[in-house]
């Protein structure tokens, strides 16, 4: 996204010395998937509260009215859910390992609505597999784990262990994964808020700046850094939740809001 490209490169070296970013590009991409009918019918489905007639693929979240009963939850769990997702998150770790098969990859999802659930499980099912931070591990386990994307394969194990790290947003700061990290997966755009005016895009596209800004930082050795925005969209291409999200979290206005709020 042109638009916002400056800001987002601002925002990702607020905290770091201009110098040491030199010659590092970021590289957004939206990826685009169209869900299948079927899939639609389930999006449609899910619009919980929202009276039947009023629904449609094209709905957004501030059409959500919560204190009548509209319950925006279901939705946004249906939308991580589709398998047309999964195939883009597949298809984009497949394309990065094909270009780079000993890189790292780190997949960001909003483990409130299950979306780092639905990444593990497509990712598994695909043979990529992947590492995930669990509830029940201690924090030796989870930093054990988080060590495997920080630093080179070392040892045959290594070589051989997943090049896919999920993590959910609220892991987004202060984990430093530069050093092998230089693609980004956000596998759904983050949206905290239960419809209506509730939503906070700043907060919202501040985290996600956060999530970016693990492997965008001082001490990245890669000439580029890419991040990958799954978006799905409609059987005929129209604009769902997803689309609609990613233009309020890359907003101009919201990103320099985001970028001052963080200083």
């Amino acid at each position: 996204n042109v638009k916002c490209q400056e800001f987002l490169d601002t925002a990702c070296t607020r905290n770091k010395a201009g110098e040491e970013m030199d010659g590092i590009e970021l590289v957004e991409e939206q990826c685009s998937v169209q869900m299948t009918e079927e899939e639609s019918k389930l999006y449609l489905d899910s619009q919980n509260g929202i009276p039947t007639d009023k629904r449609h693929l094209c709905i957004k979240p501030e059409d959500f009215d919560h204190t009548v009963g509209h319950d925006i939850s279901r939705i946004l769990k249906q939308n991580a859910k589709f398998d047309s997702r999964g195939k883009m998150l597949v298809s984009t770790c497949k394309s990065i390992l094909e270009r780079d098969p000993k890189t790292k990859i780190v997949v960001f999802a909003d483990g409130r609505i299950g979306a780092g659930e639905m990444a593990k499980k497509f990712l598994e099912d695909s043979g990529l597999g992947c590492t995930c931070l669990e509830r029940e591990d201690s924090v030796e386990t989870k930093n054990k784990k988080i060590s495997w994307y920080q630093s080179g394969d070392a040892t045959e194990e290594d070589s051989q262990r997943a090049r896919v790290l999920v993590l959910h947003f609220a892991h987004a700061a202060g984990l430093n994964l530069q050093t092998e990290c230089y693609n980004v997966i956000l596998f759904t755009p983050l949206y905290e808020g239960v419809g209506g005016t509730s939503g906070d895009p700043v907060a919202d596209a501040s985290t996600e700046l956060q999530a970016i800004g693990r492997v965008y930082r001082a001490g990245q050795t890669h000439p580029k850094v890419f991040v990958y925005r799954i978006e799905v969209q409609g059987p005929n291409k129209e604009e769902c939740f997803d689309g609609q999200l990613i233009r309020r979290n890359t907003d101009k206005e919201t990103l320099a809001m985001a970028i001052n709020s963080g200083e």
